[in-house]
Order: C-alpha cells, then structure tokens, then sequence
C-alpha cells in the first residue's frame, strides 16, 4: 500500500465552499429514495478534454495535482449543476472535497462483485456525499458503474455482497462526457462488465456537510409530499419498507421529526390520491392543510 504524504501548495481542498441550490422539493425527495441522481454532461467540454490529457499523463491513483488547478477546481469541484445539487443535499457551506482517486479500467473487464465503499455507515442522514465524474463518453460497452436504487438502505456483509449476481432493477451510469453522478455514500455500486479496448476513467470524490439539515433547497409551495409513488424503487424491499426509510431521511434534511405510524400512513402510496387532505404521519412542516383549513372545506 502506498503511504507516501505529498505536501501540496495552498489551495481550496476541504474549504467550505456556497452556491445557490437547484434541486427542488421533488428532487429532494426523490434522491432519498433512490440514492443516486445522475446529471448528464454539465461539465464543459474544454475541461473535459483538459481530463482526458491530465489522465493520459498521470497514471497515478490519486491524482492530487488536481486539486490545485483552478480549472479543475471551478469547472468540476464546483460545476454549477453539480454544486448546485451538492448545495441542496448538504446545507450551506458544505466542505470542497479534500482528496479525489481515478478509478482507471482497462477493458475488455468482467463485471466487478457488487459492494458498498468502506467505511459506510448506518444511518438516516446524509452528512456527505460520494460522487463519480466521467470527462470521456462512457457508452455500456465501456464498464460504466452500476447501481441498484435504494440500496442505501440495505444492510449485507461484503461477502455476502459478492456472491450476488442477478439484481433487478440496476440502473447503468452509461452517459456522455462530463457525466456528474452524485450518490449516497453506502449505495450498492460495481463497476459493469466492459468489451471494448481501452481505458475508462472515473474520477471519485466526496463532499462534507457543515450545517444543520433543514429544509434549505428550492422549495415548491405547491408540492403535495402525501402518497408519494415508490414503485421504482420497491422491488429489493417488502413492501413500502423503502419509502418509510426513504421519509425518515428527507423529514431528517427537512429538520423535522418523523414516525411512522403505520399502516396506510406517510409515507405509504395509494393508487388515487385524495385530495384536499395531508396523509396521517406526515410532518407538521410538509403540510399543505392545516386543521382549520380542513373544518371549513367540509
């Protein structure tokens, strides 16, 4: 193992770092169901040929050089797009990534075991967040990573993880150049099967939280949270076991409390959605209707 320390000049590595949110309530929501959000080609093309030249030059792990280049810095570390959903995850002057490695694959590969990154934990808030970068056009036949929707909340041990070989759903981070795929940190991942020659590079890195959650993204007055649809992501749980989960996560980022109170109670759907009511169990802080609003509809 390489333990050498590489003294770099002063830079914005690890700085806390703000910017405007972009993702909305919806948004919000729906990365704490799924655990991934993919944001396909916000990096400028010139910084991605500027990658593509910087990776054919270091064949290192850890490129650290990177984080003092100021072109790398603005045009990835803080992309709009991709800070800007950063932004809306981890609160008001989230921390610049400290370190970032190139997860080079020299195909043709056979798909790796399925596995969370070390030093995941177990828990219903997102105090950081791991995030993969390609600079080229990673088409399936290149070994994009894969993920499996909602394993953030699924607990296995690594070897039991690699015995796994058909999942159902997996969804592909195919994309084209300057893809940004930003994940909850425990996700299930594997890089995929790839039968074209050639390298592919995935640059990997990750962003701290420094502020309190609270609901503090663009928020949609008009946004009803009741019966939200889980279907997408449902099949690797019993039922509705996902979006409670899910719920205790986004009502955490909110800043408010939650508890489930079972049966048909937030966060479980139904297939028509009444109307002009707020579901049982939803935090008093989502709510569209309050008590009085209620009495003088009837």
């Amino acid at each position: 193992m390489d333990n050498r320390k590489i003294d770099l000049p002063p830079a914005q590595f690890g700085l806390p770092y703000d910017c405007e949110p972009t993702l909305n309530d919806a948004q919000v929501f729906d990365f704490c169901r799924k655990g991934y959000l993919i944001l396909e080609g916000v990096v400028d093309d010139d910084v991605n040929r500027r990658m593509m030249a910087f990776a054919a030059e270091h064949t290192d792990h850890q490129p650290l050089e990177l984080l003092t280049e100021e072109w790398f810095v603005e045009g990835v570390f803080k992309n709009p797009q991709a800070a800007g959903a950063v932004r809306s995850l981890l609160g008001a002057n989230f921390k610049l990534p400290q370190t970032l490695c190139n997860h080079r694959a020299d195909g043709p590969l056979p798909p790796q075991d399925w596995h969370r990154d070390g030093g995941s934990i177990y828990n219903n808030r997102i105090d950081y967040l791991q995030v993969f970068y390609y600079p080229q056009d990673t088409p399936p036949e290149m070994g994009p990573t894969e993920l499996i929707p909602g394993s953030h909340f699924m607990r296995s041990k690594a070897n039991y993880m690699g015995h796994i070989r058909s999942v159902k759903p997996v969804k592909s981070t195919a994309s084209p150049a300057g893809t940004v795929t930003i994940t909850a940190y425990p996700i299930w991942h594997r890089r995929g099967r790839s039968v074209l020659p050639g390298v592919r590079h995935l640059f990997k890195y990750n962003y701290f939280r420094t502020a309190e959650p609270r609901r503090d993204w663009v928020i949609d007055p008009e946004h009803d949270f009741s019966w939200p649809d889980m279907s997408e992501v449902e099949p690797h749980f019993e039922q509705f076991r996902c979006g409670i989960a899910a719920a205790e996560l986004f009502s955490w980022l909110c800043g408010e409390q939650f508890s489930y109170v079972g049966g048909t109670g937030w966060p479980c759907e139904a297939p028509v959605k009444p109307g002009l009511c707020d579901q049982e169990g939803l935090p008093a802080g989502l709510r569209r209707f309050a008590e009085a609003g209620i009495a003088e509809l009837a």
